[in-house]
């Protein structure tokens, strides 16, 4: 008597799992992968808008102002009065102004 009664499923169990499971990917779609895809947008933009005279910080966490763009995907910052690297626009991280601006807000 017991057996039977696990045995038995109910009728739209199945059509709520799809539900929750659906639910779920939604879930992660909003809150993971599309803030992402936008936040990789706004940095390839601003990578892309790059100009002479733009405070930046590098992914290493070097600041500089941009002193010379190129046309071979790379740039020249000037760390420091007459001191200047070349590097690439993929290494730019954001706009100097705007970390100033995350670390005034902690």
């Amino acid at each position: 008597m017991m057996q039977t009664f696990f045995l038995q499923a109910q009728p739209n169990a199945g059509i709520m799992q799809l539900v929750l499971l659906g639910g779920m990917v939604l879930v992660f779609y909003f809150f993971m992968i599309r803030p992402q895809s936008q936040k990789a947008k706004k940095a390839k933009k601003f990578q892309e808008d790059l100009q002479k005279g733009d405070k930046v910080v590098t992914i290493a966490g070097i600041h500089g102002i941009v002193n010379k763009v190129n046309d071979d995907s790379t740039i020249q910052i000037e760390v420091s009065p007459g001191s200047f690297i070349k590097i690439e626009k993929s290494a730019i991280s954001l706009e100097w102004s705007e970390q100033l601006n995350k670390s005034a807000t902690k």
